[in-house]
């Protein structure tokens, strides 16, 4: 694995960022954002096309059936706009759920007013290939799977190709939400069947907040005509636009796809995807093992563990207060990220950015310091939450 460059955050006084995004960014990366680009100029366009069809690449073999479509906003825009223009008015989709980015679909789909249905798997557990075929075979009105590839509410990696499997066995169509794991997991049209799958510019590929982008099955994109809900998020247009004229429709955001070509740029050199995988990979096995070694559990058991981020109980001891914890840990130059659960009290460490494993010995010796500093002697979760994951995992 090529090594990272020096890592930039003490030097620039800045804490390390371990969320799934906005993550700590390289200095070059940064750096890329200190020039102005014209959104019409020829220098931009390019720099457009070069993004576009160097995120095709990522996909690998079968990558010539597809194209890719960027979109402003956060992800959660680029979702909205992938499920407006893909599932049709009279289409009904499954929903695949096992936290909040699942739940989050199937409640932009009511915005939508599109047909579905959810399968709910709850926190601790992934949706599965042959749940999935039962619940198609049960329901031929379904025409589309949503499918998230990494709930990071969990930090649980689901069974994509498992998954991808059963959708096409059925006949039907898969929509993936790969937000979190695109750019350190491999999403290959070689290995998965989907008709589009979405992620962000400041997860994996490390790069900044500003647009998200669907990379697309072209005959897809064509079929798309006409279904958007909406003018700023109709991924055909935009992409037919593109097309033409290799310009954005609206107003980009010219600094941010700057600091992407650069991270991507980064991707390539680390390796791509398999380089980048292995560093978040190790990062992740790394703070799990010191985290467990000062008593902390794991959400999940070791098989479900994302390299992305891991979520961990929070101490039953009646010294340790999430807050003081959270407050602490910044003060030693490490931002965490609360729990998204509602069954246990819990936080959440990310293993992705600008961070190596010697960051998350780092984490893990703070860590180990500031429950010392708050007189926590035991930080074990509450024997009701072990009891109540060992019920809901079985």
């Amino acid at each position: 694995m090529t090594p990272i460059s020096p890592l930039p955050a003490p030097r620039l006084g800045e804490p390390y960022l371990l969320t799934p995004g906005p993550l700590t960014t390289s200095y070059e990366v940064k750096s890329a954002m200190l020039r102005d680009w014209g959104s019409w100029d020829a220098d931009f366009r390019a720099l457009t096309a070069g993004m576009r069809a160097g995120l095709v690449d990522l996909l690998g073999p079968g990558k010539d059936d597809y194209d890719c479509v960027p979109m402003q906003g956060s992800g959660s825009f680029a979702v909205e706009a992938m499920l407006g223009s893909f599932i049709p008015r009279g289409g009904k989709a499954l929903v695949l759920a096992n936290g909040a980015y699942g739940q989050r679909a199937a409640e932009t789909l009511r915005y939508l007013h599109r047909d579905h249905v959810v399968l709910d798997k709850g926190d601790y557990l992934p949706p599965r290939g042959d749940e999935v075929a039962q619940m198609l075979a049960a329901d031929p009105a379904i025409t589309h799977v949503v499918a998230i590839h990494c709930e990071t509410s969990s930090g649980i990696l689901n069974p994509i190709g498992e998954i991808s499997d059963a959708v096409a066995a059925a006949g039907r169509v898969l929509l993936i939400d790969s937000m979190s794991a695109f750019g350190a997991v491999p999403v290959s049209p070689e290995h998965l069947i989907f008709d589009a799958m979405v992620s962000s510019a400041n997860k994996c590929i490390e790069g900044v907040p500003g647009f998200g982008f669907v990379l697309a099955r072209k005959t897809a994109l064509a079929a798309a005509k006409g279904n958007a809900h909406s003018l700023a998020l109709d991924l055909h247009a935009q992409w037919a636009h593109m097309e033409k004229t290799s310009q954005w429709r609206f107003t980009p955001p010219t600094h941010a796809v700057a600091a992407f070509v650069e991270a991507l740029k980064a991707h390539k050199a680390e390796g791509g995807v398999a380089g980048r995988g292995a560093r978040y990979a190790e990062n992740r096995d790394v703070l799990v093992a010191g985290m467990r070694e000062l008593g902390f559990e794991t959400l999940l058991d070791d098989r479900w563990l994302s390299p992305i981020i891991v979520t961990f109980f929070c101490p039953a001891d009646p010294a340790f207060a999430f807050p003081a914890f959270y407050d602490a840990m910044k003060a030693r130059g490490f931002i965490l990220y609360p729990g998204k659960l509602t069954v246990a009290e819990s936080f959440r460490i990310g293993c992705i950015g600008q961070m190596d494993a010697a960051v998350m010995r780092a984490v893990v010796a703070a860590a180990g310091e500031v429950l010392k500093d708050m007189g926590v002697t035991s930080a074990a979760p509450p024997p009701q939450a072990l009891a109540e994951r060992a019920r809901l995992a079985n």
